[in-house]
């Protein structure tokens, strides 16, 4: 398949070339809040920075950074239609920590131990080398075994010491426009990262991904850790991603230009699709909860301050159990669990059997 015109390469050299020179962070192509901060802990990110280009993998042959969908998909025009209001239209992925490593397969494909230190969940074979292909119908700790997807983040420590969300994570795929009925299926080894681990604390606050920042006991919407949490309360923190795609890249070299958060419609409150990313995919927003509490003083992220927090997804869900519960919870307006049951609305029964499976 004949690849398409690709804008950004020069940029991206010249980009990584200044950066190499000038011994600072490069600027994110994609969001302006993802965007590379001059106060933010260079040595911690440095390798981050400068993963403008990729190396070749079975994903991505030449390296270059782009990986074509086959086929794309063309056509699309973004929808600013207004189905019936429903407060709830998504399912939720829980998903239990499988392992850390400092791998990283978007960022740095096929080279271990160049990344800060991640904490992965979902599949339990994500490594450095992981391929569309080692990922897809792998073992898992999500509840649903079609799901053999990919989540990780950077690590959290207190002090010296690691500390691990225990028991399943929630992560919740939810429609991000507002014709929900338009959400579709993400397409197979899409991958993304979610905002940098390079941004400062007034660009993590401005995030389009930002939801409520760190919390913990009665203190909310922290850019960076809070001081203190209260015993026997957990630090948590939601993210949300971006979800409209351009249909033409499953990867490109920034890892992010090839999606977008919507935008509001003109003369409305609508969200809707931007043009140049007309196809609309669930959102995908981590809910993750570190239990840890007390004096926060030694709380860090590997990747740095708390306002460094950043997420990848790299797609390897079983294509029919992904379709199933993307239309009945998502386009059927529903608030599901891991089986695609809403308790609310008992009459419309699940998308998956009790072993989290397609009937």
């Amino acid at each position: 398949m004949r690849r398409r015109s690709k804008p950004l390469p020069a940029l991206l050299v010249a980009t990584a070339l200044v950066t190499a020179l000038l011994g600072v962070g490069s600027t994110a192509l994609a969001d302006g809040p993802d965007t590379t901060s001059a106060t933010a802990p260079a040595s911690a990110h440095a390798g981050h920075a400068m993963a403008v280009s990729a190396v070749p993998s079975a994903d991505d042959p030449d390296g270059d950074g782009y990986i074509p969908a086959n086929p794309p998909v063309t056509g699309v025009t973004p929808s600013d239609k207004e189905p019936p209001p429903r407060y709830f239209h998504e399912f939720q992925a829980n998903c239990d920590v499988t392992h850390t490593a400092p791998d990283d397969p978007i960022v740095y494909p096929n080279q271990p131990g160049s990344s800060h230190d991640h904490t992965f969940m979902g599949n339990t074979s994500t490594d450095a080398g992981s391929t569309t292909a080692s990922l897809y119908g792998g073992v898992t700790t999500c509840k649903a075994p079609g799901d053999s997807s990919a989540y990780w983040m950077p690590s959290l420590y207190n002090g010296d010491r690691k500390v691990l969300p225990t028991g399943p994570q929630v992560i919740y795929y939810k429609a991000g426009v507002t014709d929900y009925t338009s959400v579709r299926p993400f397409p197979k080894g899409l991958r993304f990262v979610v905002g940098s681990p390079m941004q400062s604390a007034e660009e993590f606050r401005n995030h389009r991904g930002w939801v409520e920042g760190w919390e913990c006991g009665d203190s909310y919407r922290n850019v960076d850790f809070p001081q203190n949490c209260p015993t026997g309360t957990q630090l948590n923190i939601r993210m949300q991603s971006p979800s409209c795609w351009d249909g033409r890249y499953l990867d490109t070299p920034d890892h992010k230009s090839h999606m977008a958060y919507p935008v509001v419609k003109p003369g409305t409150n609508n969200n809707v699709c931007p043009t140049s990313h007309p196809v609309a995919l669930p959102m995908v927003e981590f809910k993750m909860a570190f239990p840890v509490d007390g004096d926060m003083s030694q709380v860090r992220l590997a990747s740095g301050r708390g306002y460094s927090f950043h997420y990848d997804f790299f797609n390897a869900w079983h294509e029919p159990t992904l379709a199933a519960l993307v239309d009945h919870c998502v386009v059927g307006g529903l608030q599901c669990n891991a089986r695609g049951y809403d308790e609310t609305h008992p009459e419309e029964g699940a998308a998956l059997g009790p072993d989290y499976r397609l009937p």
